[in-house]
């Protein structure tokens, strides 16, 4: 297994580019972070992966296997993806949801337990953090190569987002599943993955381990914000 290599992937919404030239390779078991602002270009780079937007030049490659076509091509045995927000039907119940995205549900409770005790609840009545692990255990529960990750800690309290960052490490690790982490916090990035890239105005700028974050917090911030784009350039 060679995880996922995207290569001069450039891509956008009609006519206007947001991503240029990109380059982005994540070996099987290890967890990149995608940090950057709003509208660095972070959403877009998973979508146009996915297949939801249309690339105009590059190359996407999972297990050496070329990756094109439909979203729902991508995703059969290729692609897991949670965008942003609660991606649950919310007048099924916690059981449904899990039926209807084919995973069993003893493998979901293995690994979000505390979801057993909800499973007979509609989904929309479940709180922010447990529609978050119902969400993201039926794309892992599918067994992905790849799985793409989008603001995960949005809306959540740290300690909901501590379990759920501490269940994808393991997951990665024990599956060798190649996982892309789209996040703002430095803190989430550095406790979960390997690496990190920092993203601004649809291009990498900076790529470093996570253990050279905190060091090196200052300048990952000024290239949040733009301010070293002409010297990048």
């Amino acid at each position: 297994m060679t995880g996922l290599d995207v290569r001069g992937l450039c891509a956008g919404y009609g006519e206007v580019p947001v991503i240029t030239d990109l380059d982005l390779h994540v070996d099987p078991g290890e967890v990149v972070a995608v940090l950057g602002r709003n509208g660095a270009g972070k959403t877009t780079t998973l979508l146009a992966i996915g297949g939801f937007l249309r690339n105009s030049t590059g190359e996407i490659h999972v297990d050496g296997q070329r990756l094109q076509g439909s979203p729902y091509r991508r995703m059969r045995g290729l692609l897991g993806l949670m965008l942003e927000g609660r991606s649950v039907f919310g007048p099924l119940t916690t059981r449904q949801n899990l039926k209807l995205g084919d995973v069993d549900v003893g493998d979901a409770l293995e690994i979000f337990p505390e979801l057993e005790a909800r499973l007979d609840v509609k989904a929309g009545l479940l709180s922010g953090g447990e529609q978050q692990m119902l969400s993201l255990v039926r794309a892992m529960c599918r067994r992905p190569q790849v799985l793409l990750l989008d603001e995960l800690s949005f809306g959540l309290a740290p300690v909901i987002c501590d379990r759920l960052f501490s269940r994808i490490r393991g997951f990665a690790e024990d599956h060798r599943i190649a996982v892309v982490l789209v996040e703002q916090h430095l803190h989430y990035a550095a406790v979960v993955a390997d690496r990190a890239l920092v993203m601004n105005e649809g291009r990498i700028l900076l790529e470093l381990p996570t253990d050279e974050l905190e060091a090196r917090a200052a300048e990952v911030e000024r290239l949040y914000l733009g301010a070293d784009l002409e010297q990048v350039g």
